[in-house]
């Protein structure tokens, strides 16, 4: 699934009206009339519902929602936003809509004129959408700061008010309606992909409105969410004669001393992907834990006791994982240095594999494309010296990817693929019970387990994130938040791809 831009979408809602044909009008209802058919699943229909519009489309768009509201038997107050900006057309119409169905609307010229609501009551925010340009001021954001103080539960019309389609850094919040739940139009906005609007934006979901098909898929985007209909395309179908050596050798270079798990997750990960064979080089100290608990896998021992000292021969190998646990020794740098010198099959680098980088930054210039490399955000901060937060953090991970001609994945709440041509992949899977030690580990596993079975690194990459963050949805199914681990993801893989692959899944639990 595509994710447009402000800019995009404006020109998108412009080829629908001219192209299918609709008017501006018709548009407008239309988007309310699905926005509405949510809203009836969402607000029971004793509650009082407060409706602040503004003077453009979302105020539009309000007034709509409040009219249905209103005839479908809802309580409804409505109160106009003065902006100081002239109200547009499709606005005036549905404000006369409004009027002779019954409702009149209260302008809010003074803030003191803000109504009493109740904690129990319902407040839908259509002040401002997608074409807001600049920060709220005067009355607007007097009453904007004041909806969020009622405590009320707020729904806000595609976007909560105040908040830019994609770059918020230095925002006032006390300007933006901090949503209970946005309901947006036809696709996710880029800013809902970003930690420091989580608050603003609230539990969101996106609502198709009809716009133009034709018009979406010819337009260009840097931005897209991974959604089970994209990956599943890049999903291997497997043969009734395939075999072992059909789906690859993974190599995993993990494990220090009291580290073997992160070794064993990795592996474990690999296997549960679907690797055909998975040897794992570790230091001698982790050999025996790692055979006994994860007998499936080879070990290649390292002379080190502690430390990864050695490089095996990569001859046997169709891909490597390297960084579960591994620590950053300077016998250890050495072998990542000698790695990335002498490699000619698909690399992951993870976890202490990017901190030996971000200790000897040359080695950058090293990395072979196509690498992928998983950082979380601190790991990518300590990497490329930069202390950029959201917005801007994405487009230092992009900038990165193109120089280095590398895959970035940057690890969070919406894990983003970053790819050399400039795009960007945000998951659409994955629970914060998945903050956990290991989580990476199993991660990293799974998308050199994808490689060594002839993936493409960008399609290993997106595929990997989704159904790692898929298997933590389904072991959350089983377990809670709070008691979730990554051995709970790492045993639910099976069942994420299962979960792919079928239209419904509930057949197979």
């Amino acid at each position: 699934m595509k994710i447009f831009t402000s800019s995009e979408i404006r020109e998108i809602d412009a080829a629908t009206i001219r192209l299918e044909p609709v008017t501006p009008a018709g548009l407008m209802e239309r988007a309310a009339a699905t926005l509405f058919q949510r809203l009836k699943d969402t607000v029971p229909p004793e509650k009082k519902i407060n409706v602040f519009a503004g003077p453009g489309n979302n105020g539009g768009d309000g007034l709509v929602i409040a009219r249905l509201l209103y005839e479908d038997g809802h309580p409804v107050r409505v109160f106009i936003v003065e902006t100081g900006s002239a109200h547009g057309s499709e606005f005036r119409m549905n404000a006369d809509r409004l009027e002779r169905a019954g409702i009149s609307p209260l302008t809010i010229a003074d803030p003191e004129l803000f109504p009493a609501i109740g904690r129990d009551e319902v407040i839908i925010d259509a002040i401002f959408g997608t074409g807001l340009s600049k920060p709220p001021a005067g009355v607007a954001a007097e009453v904007i700061r004041r909806i969020n103080l009622t405590g009320a539960y707020v729904i806000s019309v595609d976007i909560p008010s105040g908040l830019f389609c994609e770059d918020n850094t230095g925002a006032d919040r006390e300007r933006i309606v901090r949503a209970s739940q946005t309901i947006t139009f036809q696709f996710p906005k880029l800013a809902f992909m970003f930690a420091g609007n989580d608050e603003q934006a609230g539990k969101w979901e996106v609502v198709d409105i009809g716009l133009h098909p034709e018009t979406i898929s010819e337009m260009h985007s840097a931005y897209h969410y991974i959604i089970r209909e994209s990956v599943r395309p890049l999903l291997q179908k497997r043969r009734k004669f395939d075999h072992k050596g059909t789906f690859g050798h993974t190599l995993i270079i993990a494990g220090s001393y009291g580290k073997a798990g992160a070794a064993t997750l990795s592996a474990g990960a690999a296997l549960r992907t679907g690797a055909g064979l998975v040897t794992v080089h570790t230091p001698a100290s982790a050999v025996l834990a790692l055979q006994a608990a994860l007998p499936e896998a080879m070990v290649s021992p390292d002379p080190g006791t502690g430390n990864v000292t050695e490089l095996p021969d990569l001859s046997p190998y169709d891909a490597a994982g390297v960084g579960p646990g591994l620590g950053t020794d300077p016998d250890t740098a050495s072998v990542l240095r000698k790695l990335l010198e002498t490699a000619t099959i698909p690399l992951v680098l993870d976890a202490d594999a990017i901190n030996i980088m971000a200790q000897h930054p040359e080695l950058l210039d090293l990395l072979p494309p196509d690498t992928v490399l998983t950082p979380h955000p601190g790991e990518f901060r300590r990497l490329t010296g930069t202390e950029s937060s959201d917005y801007l953090l994405m487009k230092e991970q992009m900038a990165f990817a193109a120089r280095y001609r590398c895959i970035v994945v940057l690890k969070g709440a919406h894990t983003s693929v970053a790819v050399p041509e400039g795009e960007v992949y945000f998951n659409s899977t994955g629970n914060p019970g998945m903050a956990t030690g290991g989580s990476g580990d199993v991660l990293t596993g799974m998308i050199t387990s994808l490689l060594a079975q002839g993936y493409e690194p960008a399609d290993a990459a997106v595929a990997g994130v989704y159904l790692h963050g898929l298997a933590g949805d389904v072991a959350l199914r089983i377990h809670s938040e709070e008691s979730v681990i990554a051995g709970d993801i790492l045993m639910n893989i099976g069942r994420a791809f299962r979960e792919t692959h079928f239209s419904s899944f509930s057949m197979y639990l």
